[in-house]
């Protein structure tokens, strides 16, 4: 499309194929720009095109976004960036443009990164910086998103100049990130477009076009910031597509308020799509059944989830809590998610339970039942407080502390959570602590929670109330970081011999005793997950005799979808004695079972002439294609080699020499018992989770589905003898 932006800017600049082919492809980009506005350079090319590069920092071509060893940079437009991390914080040099005539007032661009000595991004004249702007970082923490700023430079019109982005520092934050080198009329730093709306219903829903630039967005009450957030908003004009969705804000505080509605950097003329109320959570929106929905594993109906906070069974209902950014598919705007369930598997989302405030974005935590009202929180003396630990993180927001623990609370049944006024509950500690666990230890009568600190290393803290905390014990070298949980279970079911686990964010535990005090070692380090993408777990509070697990399935991808991210099914937990000592094993809950279909029929195909060769297990009735949410059971006798089970085409290799099962390039360790291999394989429209000898190992994966998958249910090479029961899973969406 020609627009008018296109050629205001090809008439503007002379010899323009001296600076790079892809800032005339950005020209034509339809974004929140003005009329008029000339991008001088957008970085969507392969190459630098006439820059001049010196040094090493800036490679040798545009970023495409996050670089090895880098938080997620975000903020930026279009495919590629100024990103000077190329080799990390040590590497330095300098970018220069070639020469160009100052033609408008202003020059706006997106700039991100250090704000320490040695960086710069510099309008030249003359040999002399007669303007000079730094990411906004000095300080440990802070956030790798771009934001706009604006020179006036209406003084310096008519003349010759040059950019200059320089790196000479090697420190911490020692890299600078720029985009989007745009000549306009007018400015983008300090603008706003406003809308001001009485709040009528529960639910402010606005559109999201996810091709959209992010603005920062702030909605005000009487004067006070009530909800803060980068979101891409849809014009009148966007058709709809496939990835976009209507965001959804809950207002319930404010009924019957004016409020406004405010968004950064854009103009007041820019013709947003109108906002709505609605009684409705999302206003009702159908999901759920998108291409790459999975359907028995839990996902939000819109925008990106992480990490399971939270989980907490109170009065038979299953509150599941979640990382969740209500207002894009990509990490961000960390927020509380809130779902429901009687059975662990029927999820009803109740909205966003906690949202970023002065002390930041809505960092993981972990929920309990207050049953003695040790908070003083309790109302209703039928309605014990639910209680929510989680962190606040004021590095990723524009402003705030550093990462502290904070406390919020329920007493109508986890319906609504108030945000305890004496927060932070622990202040800042040291670098990134985060992620409280909470538990009740009735034999010391006090509260304990789990935190991450630093490196390697966690800390209990014990508390009378869940508001004033001493430290307890430090565990250090746990060989992970982040997202602690502790409990105890029956080695073999014995009641009377028990022991306690902590547990880090990849799945790395220790099992020991704990007295209240002090946390005992029994075990070096071990490992009780080889997914590759199993992360982040955490375990229920408040659910007698059993330990339910769920953990995030970090880095599957699902295109096009208004969603990203999933969880694993709900797993329970036990100790089991192998031979290599007690070990944590982790198997589906038996609640699944409940999904399965009526057992499909199966008959071998083909009867192997030899061990290499597969036999195969078909329909009796139907096509494979009509069946792509399975339960399996396998049971088998390896032969002499490797032993190979497909199920609908996915390759799993037993190896029992190596000990070992591998599928997707992840390796985990087999532990027979006796003659046989076991295993229970789940498949979902975008997951695979694989459960071996009863539990004592797993694999999780994530996958994109073809489009036409024909592949047998069920192929066998090299095995004695198979036996196989397989089922059909039902959408707990229906």
């Amino acid at each position: 499309m020609q627009t008018k932006r296109f050629k205001a800017f090809a008439s503007a600049l002379v010899g323009a194929s001296a600076i790079g082919v892809g800032l005339l492809a950005s020209a034509t980009n339809d974004v929140y720009g003005f009329e008029g506005d000339v991008v001088f350079a957008d970085f969507n090319g392969e190459d630098y095109g006439q820059w001049k590069v010196e040094g090493d920092a800036f490679g040798t071509k545009p970023a495409p976004g996050t670089l090895d060893g880098q938080m997620q940079v975000s903020g930026f437009e279009g495919a590629g960036l100024v990103n000077s991390y190329y080799g990390g914080d040590k590497t330095t040099g300098t970018l220069t443009s070639p020469e160009f005539e100052i033609t408008k007032p202003y020059i706006n661009f997106l700039i991100g990164g250090g704000g320490v000595s040695g960086l710069a991004f510099d309008l030249i004249i003359d040999g002399k910086v007669v303007r000079h702007a730094t990411g906004p970082n000095v300080n440990p923490g802070g956030s790798e998103a771009l934001d706009w700023e604006t020179w006036d430079v209406s003084d310096l019109q008519g003349k010759k100049a040059l950019f200059r982005v320089v790196d000479s520092a090697t420190g911490g934050w020692g890299h600078i990130n720029v985009d989007e080198i745009t000549f306009s009329a007018k400015r983008r730093a300090g603008m706003v477009h406003m809308r001001e709306v009485v709040v009528e219903e529960r639910f402010l829903l606005f559109s999201q076009k996810l091709s959209r630039p992010q603005n920062w967005v702030r909605i005000e009450v009487d004067g006070e910031v009530v909800r803060e957030f980068l979101a891409r908003l849809a014009l009148e004009t966007d058709e709809k597509g496939p990835v976009d969705y209507d965001a959804c804000v809950d207002m319930t505080p404010y009924l019957g308020k004016k409020c406004r509605f405010i968004v950064e950097k854009a103009d007041e003329e820019t013709a947003f799509a109108p906002l709505r109320f609605s009684s409705e959570l999302y206003g009702g929106a159908d999901a759920y059944h998108e291409k790459y929905r999975p359907q028995f594993h839990f996902s939000p109906r819109f925008g990106w989830t992480n990490d399971p906070n939270g989980l907490v069974l109170y009065n038979g209902v299953y509150h599941l809590f979640y990382q969740h950014n209500p207002f894009d598919v990509v990490w961000g705007n960390m927020t509380w998610g809130h779902a429901t369930s009687s059975d662990l598997l029927h999820w009803e989302e109740q909205g966003d339970a906690l949202y970023p405030d002065r002390l930041g974005t809505m960092f993981s935590g972990s929920g309990a039942v207050d049953f003695d009202n040790t908070t003083g929180f309790q109302t209703d003396p039928n309605l014990p407080p639910l209680v929510l630990m989680y962190t606040a993180n004021g590095p990723n927001m524009r402003y705030g502390e550093p990462a502290s623990q904070n406390l919020a609370y329920s007493v109508d049944g986890g319906k609504t959570f108030v945000k305890y006024e004496g927060n932070p509950t622990i202040p800042h500690i040291i670098g990134g602590n985060r992620d409280p666990k909470i538990f009740w230890h009735k034999p010391s009568n006090q509260w304990v929670v789990a935190l991450y600190l630093d490196g390697e290393d966690y800390a209990l803290f014990g508390s009378k109330d869940l508001k004033k905390w001493e430290e307890l014990c430090k565990i250090e070298k746990l060989g992970c970081s982040e997202c602690p949980d502790i409990f105890e279970l029956p080695v073999d079911g014995d009641e009377n011999n028990k022991l306690w686990v902590f547990w880090g964010g990849d799945g790395r535990y220790l099992l020991g005793k704990f007295d209240g005090k002090t946390f005992e070692r029994v075990s070096e380090p071990l490992q009780a997950k080889w997914g590759g993408n199993d992360y982040a777990a955490q375990s229920y509070s408040d659910t007698p005799g059993r330990r339910i697990q769920f953990s995030w399935m970090n880095g599957g991808s699902y295109p096009g979808m208004p969603f990203n991210q999933q969880f694993t099914v709900p797993r329970e937990l036990t100790l089991r004695t192998t031979s290599e000592g007690v070990r944590l094993c982790i198997n589906p809950v038996v609640e699944l079972e409940s999904l399965r279909g009526d057992e499909l029929n199966l008959k071998p195909s083909s009867k192997p002439r030899s061990t290499e060769d597969f036999a195969e297990f078909v329909l009796t009735e139907g096509e494979p294609r009509d069946y792509n949410l399975l339960d399996y059971e396998v049971v088998f006798q390896p032969g002499d080699g490797v032993a190979v089970i497909e199920a609908r085409g996915h390759r799993i290799e037993v190896d029992p020499d190596a000990k070992t099962v591998t599928y997707d390039g992840v390796v985990a360790p087999l532990e027979r018992v006796g003659e046989f291999v076991k295993l229970r394989v789940l498949l979902d429209v975008t997951s695979i989770e694989i459960f071996i000898c009863d539990g004592s190992s797993q694999i999780s994966k994530c996958f994109v589905p073809e489009d036409e998958n024909d592949a047998p249910i069920l192929r066998v090479k090299n095995v004695k003898g198979v036996g196989v029961v397989c089922f059909p899973m039902k959408s707990v969406w229906n």
